[in-house]
């Protein structure tokens, strides 16, 4: 009998290569097993789409024993999966590696900075949690969005997780080797080979030299994809006839425009911004190599990259990550760095000189695809993995639970907020003037942060005790200020630190301070205790 299965993804015509994806796959899975689509809410869904496959309302996922089987990736289209395979753990492809740029859209696009930080906490600790204050100020900082994924407990969740390349499973495994994940093939039909005639035309119609060097970069521009290095690239003396067509919308954050410009090339730069599905099998049967560098990654196996390939057209990549298992018969791989541009410019004049190599290529990666990439291949490993996984419980099996972590916790050396509650029994009336008081003080660590000793020296703690003259609190007089009471030993938190001293009470009206001081770091936030005495 046929493994029953509840699939849930973004959908044709959403703006989505998962939905293209999935519209590809779901007939092989359905030749394997007993396939029922569901409509993910307020999304669009194709009359093609709707009249094959009847999708069923969210509400039934799981119904009758099925398994769900969720696609994954980092933009807003998968909020609903996110929180469905919260819900209800099943098997989920995880189609970018990062997920970061979902979750500041869920919370931080929402004003909902609690939440960002909640959920960046439960994925990687204090680690998350120190991470997502500047965001608090409106400062970006990028570097955190690839460094913490922000997909730990959504995976954990899962009974099994799938991804498209070794890279990714392996950085999956190194991070939480528990989690159940295999890579399997992403499945690309293959196409006619590219049309010439087409290509032709589309270059007549931008004034394109049917001879020139022709770059294309498909798909949604980002700064990560560096099209920008490419563009910069066509003022090489070395490609001074080459061009550079752009297909895809462009984020924000990147004018090509104002970089071909500046760069001088904005006669050989064509930005044709998104195209239908005709336009853009055009642009790339016109193009002679296609671009896909990309640093840093998200983790994701390129489907406009696959589908490029298929029809034959070689491709240049940067040597990193999950783009260096492609084979170097099928792209030209460019080394990251200082040295980027002038290598990229090399090996793109090396092949506008040699199109016997360019069309060795081009066969050399239609036939990987064919090989490698066969949708029918993928979905007998997808399927493989939900009759394996399928019965089996999730890592987390507390529905709806974002667990916390597992990374050692910060220290006062690094840490920056040191909240604490300081109790002192000894100093209440009657205290007479010139009497002397031993006085116990308990302080217990109410932070997140492990309290050095301050045998450790800098990131060590102590207290500071001071006898204060006058009834206001600011600023007074300074009466007595014994040394510093040193922590002996770390205090974890949650855990208290207990201090006896002895003091002389001043004559006059007085206050007794106490406040937590971390060794040199004037500016860490502790705190301070003050009573009249």
């Amino acid at each position: 009998m046929p493994i029953a299965i509840h699939f849930v993804s973004p959908l044709p015509p959403v703006r989505s290569g998962i939905a293209d994806y999935s519209a590809d796959l779901l007939p092989r899975l359905a030749a394997l097993a007993d396939v029922r689509v569901l409509r993910l809410p307020e999304q669009p869904v194709s009359a093609e789409i709707e009249e094959r496959w009847r999708p069923r309302p969210m509400s039934e996922i799981g119904a009758g024993g099925r398994l769900p089987l969720y696609q994954m990736g980092n933009n807003p289209y998968h909020e609903a999966v996110a929180e469905l395979a919260m819900e209800r753990p099943g098997i989920l492809t995880l189609h970018d590696l990062v997920l970061h740029h979902l979750l500041h859209k869920m919370t931080l696009g929402r004003r909902d900075f609690a939440g960002y930080r909640d959920r960046l906490a439960a994925d990687h600790g204090w680690i998350g949690e120190a991470a997502s204050h500047p965001r608090h100020w409106g400062i970006e900082d990028q570097a955190s969005v690839f460094a913490l994924p922000a997909h730990r407990s959504l995976l954990r969740r899962q009974r099994g997780v799938l991804v498209h390349s070794a890279w990714a499973a392996g950085m999956i495994g190194e991070e939480d080797p528990e989690v159940r994940v295999r890579a399997v093939p992403m499945g690309v039909p293959l196409p006619p080979p590219a049309d010439r005639a087409a290509g032709l035309a589309l270059r007549r119609r931008y004034a394109i030299p049917e001879a020139a060097l022709l770059l294309g970069s498909f798909g949604f521009q980002t700064p990560i994809k560096r099209t920008a290095t490419v563009v910069r690239c066509l003022a090489d003396e070395r490609l001074k006839s080459a061009h550079l067509l752009v297909a895809g919308e462009s984020s924000p954050a990147l004018d090509l425009d104002q970089v071909a410009r500046r760069a001088g090339v904005r006669e050989r730069v064509h930005l044709l911004g998104y195209l239908p599905f005709e336009e853009l099998t055009a642009a790339i049967a016109a193009t002679d190599v296609a671009l896909n560098l990309r640093y840093p990654t998200a983790g994701e196996t390129s489907a406009s990259l696959l589908r490029v390939l298929a029809v034959g057209r070689p491709c240049v990549v940067s040597d990193y990550a999950q783009f260096a298992e492609l084979p170097d018969e099928v792209v030209i791989k460019v080394a990251l760095g200082e040295g980027e541009p002038a290598a990229l410019a090399a090996a793109l004049q090396r092949l506008s000189v040699d199109p016997g190599q360019l069309r060795k290529m081009g066969e050399a990666a239609r036939d990987h695809v064919r090989s490698h990439h066969s949708p029918a291949a993928a979905a007998r490993a997808v399927i493989e993995a939900c009759a394996q996984w399928g019965e089996l419980a999730p890592l987390d099996e507390e529905a709806g639970r974002w667990p916390q972590c597992a990374v050692a916790p910060p220290t006062s050396l690094v840490w920056p907020w040191l909240p604490a509650r300081i109790r002192v029994a000894g100093h209440t009336a009657p205290w007479p003037e010139g009497c002397r008081r031993e006085l116990t003080i308990e302080v217990e660590n109410r932070g997140e942060a492990r309290w050095l000793a301050a045998v450790h020296g800098p990131g060590g703690m102590a207290l500071s005790v001071e006898l204060v003259r006058g009834e206001e609190a600011e600023p007074g007089e300074l009466a007595l200020a014994p040394p510093w009471l040193p922590l002996q030993r770390d205090v974890a938190p949650g855990e208290t630190a207990r201090f006896r001293l002895a003091l002389r009470r001043p004559s006059g009206a007085v206050r007794l301070r106490i406040e937590t001081r971390v060794l040199d770091a004037p500016e860490a936030e502790g705190a301070r205790w003050e009573e009249a005495v």
